[in-house]
């Protein structure tokens, strides 16, 4: 009788412990308005979902970017122009991998030469497309059936869609080192495997750069810690060794650096300092790309 009422007791208290919150899956549905996007614009049948299995299905042929951005899943949704139903709005929204992720998807896809956007993190708007992201998704708008749709039902079916997702105006926090006046806007690009098309710069941020009337790539190679970002500087030092011998480098102790000629991408300036590894390539004047690299290396909080 008595270890009865022990286990019980025992039994009672599992029951009324709290238990540590878990991840929600949050229903992706639930981002499309029920109705309509936009006056005069009605959502046609059901929102449909897609996985990394099925994806192919949605976007045959473009499917195959979306996977080193940790792509999880899809939702997309068409809304008909009632006054002419052969003209729609194809949305699709994309859960990706983390906030940087989402930001690479998207600088993919945008095009320097469309306007600007106030939506979500950051947004560009055409006269056929919005393209923005927000939290970990990227939000895709197309006019289909016709070659443009007023601005005004563009941004009204953004609009609705972006209050639905996680209320987020972050940027990646990497993105602010590339704020200096010689960086292009619009250039950044987060590569999620093997920046600069070499394995071991595993991921990173790339950017054009414009100095004295010539541009050049600056870039910013994201590692987990300081000894994996020697590392990385020190493989690419010896794969600039088996082609060229003129590469120069040196170790101050807090940081690494070393000047060559890449034979794909010309004259090199390098340092890891930190988790980082800080570069400039496609330039002639070295003592310009080691201005900018010491530049985005301040504003990486690095000295």
């Amino acid at each position: 009788m008595h270890f009865r009422f022990i286990f019980f007791c025992i039994l009672l208290c599992a029951l009324i412990t709290p238990i540590p919150a878990m991840a929600v899956e949050i229903s992706m549905e639930r981002f499309f308005p029920e109705s309509a996007c936009a006056e005069g614009w009605m959502l046609d049948g059901k929102v449909a979902l897609f996985d990394q299995d099925t994806l192919f299905d949605r976007i045959n042929g473009e499917s195959e970017l979306f996977f080193p951005y940790g792509f999880q899943k899809l939702a997309y949704a068409r809304y008909e122009n009632k006054q002419n139903p052969k003209v729609a709005l194809d949305i699709d929204v994309y859960r990706m991998g983390s906030l940087i992720d989402a930001f690479g998807i998207f600088a993919n896809y945008r095009r320097r030469d469309d306007a600007d956007m106030q939506i979500g993190s950051e947004g560009t708007i055409s006269s056929s497309q919005v393209f923005f992201y927000q939290d970990q998704y990227f939000v895709r708008l197309q006019v289909t059936g016709a070659v443009s749709a007023p601005q005004t039902v563009l941004k009204d079916c953004a609009q609705a869609i972006s209050q639905n997702l996680p209320q987020t105006a972050a940027r990646p926090a990497e993105l602010e080192a590339f704020l200096i006046p010689a960086v292009v806007k619009k250039s950044e690009r987060y590569v999620a495997q093997s920046l600069l098309g070499y394995d071991f710069l595993r991921r990173g941020i790339i950017a054009d750069a414009k100095v004295k009337g010539e541009t050049i790539q600056v870039f910013v190679v994201l590692e987990i810690s300081n000894d994996a970002a020697r590392k990385a500087l020190n493989q690419y030092r010896s794969y600039l060794t088996t082609s060229r011998k003129d590469v120069r480098s040196s170790d101050t102790g807090s940081r690494i650096s070393l000047e060559a000629i890449d034979p794909l991408y010309g004259n090199v300036f390098a340092e890891a300092v930190g988790r980082f590894v800080i570069g400039a390539v496609r330039t002639r004047d070295t003592a310009a790309a080691k201005e900018l690299v010491e530049q985005i290396r301040l504003r990486l909080g690095q000295r």
